[in-house]
């Protein structure tokens, strides 16, 4: 399935062969035919995309740049592809700039062609500043992560009045059903029958007592808590690498939201936690200690989000509860999918080693303590 040629960002800060091949000239002219907006004649591919769980690139056309992703089908089908797409649609009928979605000639946003299924976005408004950035690199510039806040806040505003059920798959997505649950292992143990490739994992682990040891304490009382905190479809990935910009003066804004590929109903909360979690952590350079947390960051994020939403005290300090735990159903998510999909058991226990429990455990050092306070007192 791979191409040696062709590396993207790994489970680690090195570069690796992609799993999936890159798109190929004979696939695109294929697909451009079944969409009437757009030609299949005197177009090439631009750039192809780093980014490690699909295949991407933009094109140029006669109709200007377009950006293809390509999905296996085993990770998303063309019915559990338009999930997102319809979330993005309600969004830009809220007003809020999002790239939107070409059509082909049946009105579908999502199409299958062999074992693939593709989506097919506008390039987008603006410039992609964080174009080749790893989701696990901080925000340092603070008017951009301000900027970042209050536009996530608006986004929360026009996914208010969005009602859909939850995603149809696991594989990918960012949930917050166990967080939700009086007992997060009974929880996924009840969802093992249909998560096949993660239950094969797991069975080769202590993994009832990992949970127990090193995130159950995290949850005590958040289940209740949450209660009060209404479901709201998110992004669910408020990394700067998912946003376009553009120069206004001195200041850059955001001109684009981009990738609703782990989006879900969760909560505003998780999704500024989230945001939190992606920008103000170098995950990647942990032995730095104190330097690899971006307290900056995490206030600037918030600062701008209370510039449209309130935060209150004890929201405040709800958010920094999630921070430990905010990942937890994702990184699963990631188990799955490199144990059943790619057969990469060593990413597989990156995943659940380092990201389900390791982030958790980090949360207990100094630097992890001196950010969720940080953010208590925000």
């Amino acid at each position: 399935m791979s191409d040696a040629s062709h590396h993207v960002h790994g489970v680690g800060p090195d570069e690796v062969p992609a799993d999936w091949p890159p798109l190929q000239t004979g696939e695109i002219g294929t697909l451009l035919a079944r969409y009437p907006a757009l030609t299949s004649d005197g177009w090439r591919i631009a750039w192809h995309s780093p980014r490690p769980l699909s295949a991407a690139a933009l094109v140029d056309t006669a109709q200007g740049q377009i950006f293809i992703k390509r999905h296996h089908v085993s990770v998303r089908t063309p019915a559990c592809l338009e999930e997102e797409h319809r979330f993005i649609a309600h969004l830009a009928d809220a007003g809020l700039s999002v790239v939107g979605l070409y059509a082909d000639r049946h009105g579908h946003t999502a199409v299958a062609q062999g074992d693939w299924t593709y989506e097919i976005h506008g390039a987008g408004i603006g410039e992609d500043l964080y174009r080749e950035t790893t989701s696990w690199t901080p925000l340092t510039d603070l008017a951009q992560a301000r900027e970042a806040g209050i536009v996530l806040a608006r986004l929360h505003q026009a996914a208010a009045s969005y009602t859909a059920p939850q995603r149809s798959t696991h594989l990918l997505v960012a949930r917050d059903d166990l967080l939700r649950a009086d007992d997060p292992i009974a929880a996924l143990q009840a969802q093992l029958d249909e998560r096949p490739g993660l239950a094969v994992y797991l069975q080769h682990h202590a993994w009832q007592e990992d949970v127990r040891q090193h995130l159950l304490p995290w949850h005590t009382g958040l289940a209740q808590r949450l209660r009060d905190e209404p479901r709201l479809w998110a992004h669910n990935d408020w990394h700067v690498s998912n946003l376009l910009w553009q120069r206004h003066g001195e200041a850059m804004r955001i001109s684009s939201v981009l990738d609703f590929g782990l989006a879900s109903p969760t909560g505003a909360l998780f999704d500024l936690a989230t945001a939190i979690e992606r920008n103000a952590i170098a995950w990647l350079a942990l032995e730095r200690g104190m330097d690899a947390i971006h307290i900056d960051t995490a206030l600037a994020l918030i600062a701008g989000y209370r510039q449209v939403l309130p935060l209150e005290p004890a929201r405040l300090r709800l958010l920094a509860d999630l921070l430990p735990l905010v990942h937890m159903e994702f990184a699963l998510s990631e188990v799955e999918y490199f144990q059943a999909i790619t057969r990469a058991t060593a990413n597989a226990d990156v995943a659940y080693d380092t990201f389900l429990l390791g982030h958790a455990q980090w949360f207990h050092t100094p630097p992890g303590q001196a950010l969720l306070q940080a953010v208590r007192a925000a």
